[in-house]
């Protein structure tokens, strides 16, 4: 009924699982913090109207440092996928 799985099987199923967990906690938690970028961003504006400028630069200069996470995890999630150092250590020599 059930087949029992080799080391190879097992990197791979232990790498999507890493995949996963990957994308989830470097998604959730940047966008999250994105949100609370612009939330303190807009109430700063709402009170100095006058340093709106200033304001959304560094808005913008922090969304884009937060956004890098995300980048990270992606590119993370694409070597565990496509290019695992893992799976050649159990693969090799069939």
């Amino acid at each position: 009924m059930f087949e029992i799985l080799n080391a190879g099987q097992i990197a791979s199923l232990v790498s999507i699982i890493a995949v996963a967990f990957v994308m989830v906690g470097g998604t959730v938690a940047p966008t999250i913090m994105e949100g609370k970028i612009a939330v303190k961003a807009i109430e700063g504006i709402s009170r100095q109207p006058d340093a709106a400028g200033t304001i959304r630069m560094s808005m913008i200069i922090g969304m884009a440092l937060t956004e890098t996470t995300n980048i990270y995890s992606l590119l993370i999630a694409l070597i565990l996928i496509f290019a695992n150092p893992l799976l050649g250590r159990f693969f090799v020599g069939g």
